[in-house]
């Protein structure tokens, strides 16, 4: 029996993943933050901090076959970690993701340009943005000597408690609309189609593609082919929780997300959530032998995920959602 590490393991895609190779007979043993695991399978938990390196060599004593690392290395150089993962496991699945590409292709295949390499804002490119530390981390891996590896690119990816709508997470948008609250979004984005995939999709082509051979040194977008645009996602949460959309000028939008504009904030718009993001998936499926058709639609998956709401779950106000009060009773909306 195979021995798997997933890192991360109680988030949007680690929830669906542990379960999903259980099912393929591996041992599992997860590490997140939460003090309990959210799945119920025999697999094995521990609540930890997966940037602690003495924590990390500690567990990787545990001779693992493969690893699956969803942790974010933005904070912290993925330089001073990526050689503890190749030298102690046979497989190793590091978590890119699709806001690596530019907008320069439709569909984006894995072949299509990175903004790190082709992007003209230089700003962008000497930053720490997540599209562009995940790329660097990319090039670490392919520049290494090592060759068991795997980089997998997930587009936007939706589970429980993580509903996304534009750049807003769950408290500004389908909490909001469990509230009766209006939902302020950027006009330019209306047209602008988009990838979401459910996080058990994502899990199940991810758990298909460990020890694969001929997966390493390669690199997967781990999403589906479905694209909507932001109007029609809107209008999905509409149908699902009665969320009432408001679309307003890109600046005004950014201005109630953050009143300084910070550049991270109009990156995530501008370089990713205003890109047309139709992705080509058909490299993992050939892969994998898993089919598009097998997929949740994107309407039935978020039916899904907001019928996962606790019943106790009691929608808060943000900052930025107090901004959005302000802003619909400024402009009498």
């Amino acid at each position: 029996m195979k021995k798997v590490l997933v890192l991360g393991a109680t988030g949007a895609m680690g929830r669906y993943l542990v379960p999903e190779l259980v099912k393929l007979n591996y041992e599992v043993l997860g590490v997140g933050l939460e003090d309990a695991a959210p799945w119920k399978v025999s697999a094995s938990y521990i609540k930890g901090d997966a940037f602690d390196k003495a924590f990390l060599q500690e567990l990787l004593k545990g001779d693992f076959d493969g690893v699956v690392n969803f942790m974010d290395y933005g904070r912290l150089p993925f330089s001073d970690y990526y050689r503890l993962f190749l030298e102690n496991t046979k497989h190793y699945i590091f978590l890119s993701t699709c806001r690596v590409y530019d907008d320069l292709q439709v569909p984006v295949k894995e072949t299509s340009p990175r903004l790190l390499d082709s992007s003209l804002d230089e700003e962008l490119k000497a930053s720490n943005d997540y599209c562009i530390h995940k790329a660097r981390d990319e090039d670490l891996l392919a520049a290494s000597e090592y060759r068991n590896w795997t980089v997998v690119r997930p587009a936007t990816t939706f589970s429980t408690m993580r509903l996304q709508l534009v750049t807003l997470e769950f408290a500004n948008a389908v909490g909001r609309a469990l509230q009766g609250k209006k939902v302020v979004l950027p006009l330019q984005a209306k047209d602008k189609p988009a990838t979401l995939s459910w996080g058990g999709d994502v899990a199940r082509m991810i758990a298909h593609i460990l020890f694969k051979e001929e997966a390493m040194r390669e690199v997967y977008n781990v999403c589906s082919a479905e694209h909507r645009t932001w109007e029609e996602i809107a209008e999905y949460y509409r149908r699902l929780v009665g969320l009432e959309a408001v679309w307003v000028d890109k600046e005004e939008y950014l201005a109630i997300l953050d009143p300084e504009i910070k550049k991270g904030t109009r990156w995530q718009l501008e370089y990713a959530r205003l890109f047309h993001r139709i992705t080509d998936n058909s490299k993992v499926l050939a892969l994998t032998g898993l089919k598009q058709e097998e997929m949740l639609p994107l309407f039935e998956g978020l039916k899904r995920e907001i019928a996962n709401i606790p019943k106790d779950y009691v929608p808060t106000d943000t900052p930025v959602g107090q901004r959005m009060d302000e802003y619909l009773k400024n402009h009498h909306l």
